[in-house]
């Protein structure tokens, strides 16, 4: 079965936990995310969500992944496919990272697997890729402004 994998980073001048609040508060997505443009569902393990994302030169796609994991200021991971597992699955992934200086480094990316994999590729990815970037950037941009508000 193909297998790709895209792989994004991003350090933040805040701690984790504010990262991991901002990145938690789904119903403000539509207010700064440029890629996910809505999430909802429980924020819970085993939870299923319904998510909209918008890659940059692409249309609107919702589908209804499964969360995979949700561990407070370390990682939210979820998994989804298209109609049947096995055709196009992907498992997106967000890691908050510690850094020494009290920032994070942000780990987003997305393994995809499935036997449409090399027929769906390609512009796709690269689609993916550049909507993950721009919402690491959105979101540096956020964090990094609450981080600047908050009082010392």
């Amino acid at each position: 079965m193909a297998k790709r994998s895209i792989a994004t980073e991003i350090d933040i001048a805040a701690a984790p936990d504010q990262v991991w609040r901002v990145l938690t508060d789904w119903p403000r997505y539509p207010e700064w995310n440029p890629f996910i443009v809505g999430l909802h569902g429980r924020r819970e393990t085993g939870a299923s969500l319904v998510a909209t994302i918008h890659p940059p030169g692409g249309r609107r796609m919702t589908f209804r992944p499964r969360l995979m994991a949700f561990a407070a200021a370390q990682q939210l991971r979820w998994r989804g496919k298209l109609l049947l597992p096995g055709l196009f699955d992907g498992e997106h992934y967000f890691r908050l990272e510690a850094l020494a200086d009290g920032g994070t480094r942000f780990h987003h990316g997305e393994d995809f697997s499935g036997i449409l994999l090399p027929l769906i590729g390609g512009a796709l990815l690269d689609n993916t890729r550049s909507g993950f970037v721009l919402m690491n950037q959105a979101l540096k941009r956020r964090c990094e402004a609450l981080a600047s508000q908050a009082p010392a």
